[in-house]
């Protein structure tokens, strides 16, 4: 049903965290597949990727990724987000009835207030974003970042949560 896309560098804490959070779905066949498209880690990210199960990419980026899932409908993380308890149904809800891209809200611990959002550059995929691949695809071909795929995205707001990943 679903493949993720997660971008990289140097996030193998985060990876970690991030997939942890997506067994349970992996197990009920909603997560097909993950791909971790890497830019450059140093670190063990590629080891932690590839023991969990991970394709990984070392070249292409995001628009690589998004060409090599064989899944209609994405979901996009940042390393480090974790998604909240009970995020399956909403959206497998979500894509079953819309083609329009959907977020996911805060969890109540990383809320903040409104302005504070808008004054502090908000980083496009820190809610993490559901997107079908005809529509990604699209838009990478002018992003160089999974980032800029999400950025200025109109999206519908899931009825999910997740814990938003520390910016770097």
């Amino acid at each position: 049903m679903l493949s993720v896309l997660i971008e990289t560098r140097n996030d193998e804490e985060g990876l970690a965290r991030t997939l942890g959070s997506l067994v349970g779905a992996a197990v009920e066949g909603v997560v097909r597949e993950v791909i971790v498209c890497d830019c450059g880690s140093t670190d063990q990210t590629q080891q932690v990727a590839e023991h969990a199960g991970c394709s990984f990419l070392t070249a292409g980026g995001i628009a690589a990724g998004i060409r090599q899932a064989k899944s209609e409908w994405l979901l996009m993380l940042e390393p480090g987000a974790r998604l909240g308890e009970g995020w399956i149904e909403p959206v497998a809800s979500h894509v079953a009835k819309s083609s329009m891209a959907a977020r996911f809200s805060r969890a109540k611990v990383d809320r903040t207030p409104f302005l504070s959002r808008v004054f502090s550059g908000n980083r496009a995929l820190a809610e993490g974003l559901v997107i079908t691949k005809r529509q990604a695809n699209a838009l990478s071909k002018s992003a160089s970042s999974a980032e800029a795929v999400a950025r200025g995205l109109a999206s519908k707001r899931l009825d999910a949560e997740i814990r938003v990943a520390a910016p770097k």
